[in-house]
């Protein structure tokens, strides 16, 4: 059990989730072999030990061309996939938005020096409401996103995620969603060795390394051993620049991992900053 408190009680980590293939939580049986992801995402919240008053995310499903935040009380949903079987185009995630957490989103940005927008009609992608319905499936929490920004730059993305560090004392749960291996057209047993050598390099990247050098390895990531295998685009990678720079000089963990994701793909998930279960 968690307790409510929120208010400047305690410094929230910082997380950077690999969030699956998907709809996934809606079609265990046809994709088997989730356990260990579903339990690292039901972990959260036992790990931070309050109930956030907010979670703010960082999908690798939405880019613009400025930093821009979803500001509707009341997102919809948005279906930003296709193949899957009817009923997953019906999914609803009912948590509420909030405007007011939005509006000091593109304060701290904009005093950092970003130009930012406001979006009131932008819904929940996948990268959102898959895994928070495993981390919060009574969708009590306010949710609300923002965007990569479409330029893909390391170091705006790791500034802002500086820029956002304040959030962290004041309740809200910093969240980027992507995933660590993200070729959709080498996946299953001939993405293993581009996987492993990319994720090995990761892990080490994040969880070996000082601040200043994880950063300057992140910071040149594509330099990385099988790093373009592993993102031809690197979308689902930089959500976890913002999650790195809003914790900068914290230790990184490697919180899930495994081997054979979806058919031979390595994958991991990270969290940045000390996990508080000592407050349950």
């Amino acid at each position: 059990m968690t307790t409510n408190r929120t208010d400047h009680e305690i410094l929230l980590p910082t997380y950077f989730i690999s969030h699956g293939g998907g709809p996934w939580p809606w079609l265990k049986q046809e994709m088997p072999g989730l356990d260990q992801l579903e339990a690292s995402l039901q972990e959260i919240s036992r790990e931070i030990g309050i109930t956030p008053k907010a979670i703010l995310v960082i999908s690798g499903h939405w880019e613009e061309r400025d930093f821009t935040v979803m500001a509707s009380a009341a997102p919809p949903m948005l279906y930003d996939y296709s193949g899957f079987p009817e009923h997953t185009y019906h999914i609803k995630y009912s948590a509420p938005g909030s405007p007011q957490i939005a509006h000091r989103v593109q304060d701290l940005l904009e005093k950092a020096g970003f130009q930012t927008r406001s979006d009131n009609s932008r819904g929940f992608d996948h990268g959102v409401f898959a895994p928070l319905v495993v981390a919060y499936p009574e969708a009590n929490v306010p949710v609300l996103q923002l965007s990569l920004r479409r330029d893909y730059d390391p170091e705006a993305h790791l500034a802002a995620g500086r820029a956002l560090a304040p959030l962290r004392n004041e309740g809200v749960l910093i969240i980027g969603s992507g995933l660590s291996y993200h070729n959709m057209r080498q996946m299953g047993p001939q993405a293993s060795v581009p996987s492993h050598e990319f994720d090995e390099w990761l892990t080490d990247a994040v969880c070996e390394s000082k601040s200043e050098e994880r950063n300057l390895k992140l910071l040149n990531w594509s330099n990385a051993p099988s790093a373009r295998l592993a993102h031809p685009r690197e979308d689902h990678l930089i959500p976890l620049l913002v999650a790195v720079g809003a914790a900068e000089a914290e230790p990184g963990d490697r919180v899930y991992h495994e081997d054979s994701f979806l058919g031979g793909v390595a994958v991991s998930s990270f969290r940045f900053g000390k996990a508080t279960d000592n407050l349950q």
